[in-house]
């Protein structure tokens, strides 16, 4: 425990174990910044968009970094895991650390099942005659055992992941920038720089049919807050969680901006569709022995990372929610290897729904689940900012202390960020495709709304516990 917890009365996460590395905690942060909406998802947004989906990703990354940034400081104020819904029940009360904590278990519930489905597909380019049932529920259960074992399991592999990831989107930029500069390959006499503005220019479909791809974008960049559920696990996070985020800006840059601007020089726009990776199209054009299966191994791996991932943050938000008496308390329970075992089953079992579904889903239930999964996480990086605007009041007030990483401009950033992610909100709902998810979450807010006045019933105190902190801060 650091001098400056003993100081804020505050205690490291109790029970768990923190074996997550620095080396770990950086793959993570940069895996959770490449997934399966970059691999896939381009394809559909530059059919949408053209060129110019990569100014939507540069502005979508900048309102990235400043959420991670707005994170990094309530991180260091006080590192806990589980900490969106943590500082949720701080800063606006009970109700919506409890919506929080179980609308960020949602998220990762529905993504599992989405990443489970596409891995399954994934591995049927190899193996056609293996059912997708089977499949689905081999990687579900490989996953459950690695993140029952212990967090340094999951750690190890979560680095692995994002290590392909990483190195096979570093490999198609150096090649595609070798396309461009010496002219090898098939794709080498039409690759050039102008095909970002050659063909109807850089918005061949307007300005607002490239702002109606923000939705899209957003989604690929779900899980890069996931640094955050790492920090009660962190070996030293005073350290690895300010080093995480502040070379976010650079991923951004590198991966997503970087690789879509190499794929649409060597490969003109309009030769890419919807439901085709960019990128295993580029490498077809190119004409590389068996790029794509190498790039369809990659996004099978980008899939799994994505599982383990909601498999890891789903436990520990039960396990949040239980402490506070907003979910069972049998989960607030740690297994013998300090992971909390029963809120990971659980999890999984919801994720299960997903081998079920592999019978029966039609082919636009992928864009429904990840278009709730969207919806979700905007709701976790608005209350991510908004904790964070009155944090920052709280400081200026002198009622907390100031953290060790405050976000440049103070609540500036947020404010812009919270405008944003509304604006993005009224995207979804001008789109018919993607609206149905802003039922569902109506839904559930109805439903967790139920479950709140249960709660009250059963245990009123749990709407005093904001009051009772406060007065203990100030004693």
């Amino acid at each position: 425990m650091t001098s400056k917890q003993v100081e804020q009365g505050v205690t490291p996460e109790e029970g768990y174990e923190r074996g997550l590395g620095s080396r770990q905690v950086q793959m993570i942060a940069i895996g959770g910044a490449i997934g399966v909406g970059l691999f896939l998802g381009a394809g559909a947004n530059i059919a949408k968009a053209g060129p110019s989906l990569i100014l939507m990703y540069a502005l979508a990354g900048v309102i990235i970094f400043f959420i991670m940034r707005a994170l990094g400081e309530l991180l260091l104020y006080r590192p806990v895991s589980g900490s969106f819904a943590e500082y949720s029940r701080e800063f606006l009360g009970p109700f919506f650390g409890y919506f929080t904590g179980w609308t960020y278990w949602l998220m990762w519930v529905v993504t599992g099942m989405a990443e489970l489905t596409a891995a399954a597909i994934y591995v049927n380019y190899w193996f056609p005659d293996i059912p997708q049932w089977v499949t689905a529920l081999v990687f579900l259960v490989i996953l459950f055992g690695v993140n029952l074992i212990s967090v340094k399991l999951f750690g190890e592999l979560e680095f692995w992941f994002s290590m392909v990831k990483v190195t096979a989107l570093i490999g198609m930029i150096v090649i595609g920038l070798g396309v461009l500069t010496f002219g090898f390959s098939s794709a080498g006499d039409t690759a050039a720089v102008s095909n970002l503005w050659a063909f109807d220019g850089f918005f061949p479909k307007g300005i607002g049919s490239s702002l109606m791809t923000l939705q899209g974008v957003m989604f690929a960049y779900l899980a890069v807050e996931l640094v955050g559920v790492t920090a009660g696990e962190s070996e030293n996070p005073e350290k690895t969680l300010p080093k995480a985020i502040n070379t976010l800006p650079w991923r951004i840059a590198l991966f997503y901006v970087g690789a879509l601007t190499v794929i649409l020089c060597v490969v003109k726009w309009t030769e890419f569709a919807p439901g085709v990776s960019p990128f295993v199209a580029a490498f077809a054009k190119i004409g590389i022995p068996a790029g794509a299966g190498i790039v369809n191994f990659v996004v099978l791996t980008a899939a799994l990372s994505s599982c383990n991932s909601g498999m890891y943050s789903t436990g520990r938000m039960l396990r949040n929610l239980a402490s506070s008496g907003e979910a069972p308390k049998v989960f607030e329970k740690l297994s013998s290897t300090k992971t909390p075992a029963l809120g990971i089953t659980v999890s999984v079992l919801f994720m299960g729904i997903g081998v079920v579904l592999n019978y029966i889903v039609p082919e636009k239930a992928f864009g429904y689940v990840t278009s709730v999964a969207t919806a979700a996480g905007i709701w976790t990086w608005l209350m991510i900012l908004v904790s964070h605007v009155l944090y920052r009041r709280a400081v200026d007030a002198g009622r907390l202390p100031a953290s060790s990483f405050p976000a440049p401009g103070g609540s500036v950033c947020s404010w812009i960020a919270i405008v944003f992610l509304l604006f993005v909100t009224g995207l979804i709902a001008k789109d018919a495709d993607s609206r149905i998810c802003l039922y569902v979450m109506a839904g559930w807010a109805v439903a967790l709304g139920i479950g709140w006045m249960v709660l009250k019933s059963r245990n009123p105190e749990i709407t005093q516990r904001r009051e009772q902190q406060e007065l203990q801060k100030v004693g």
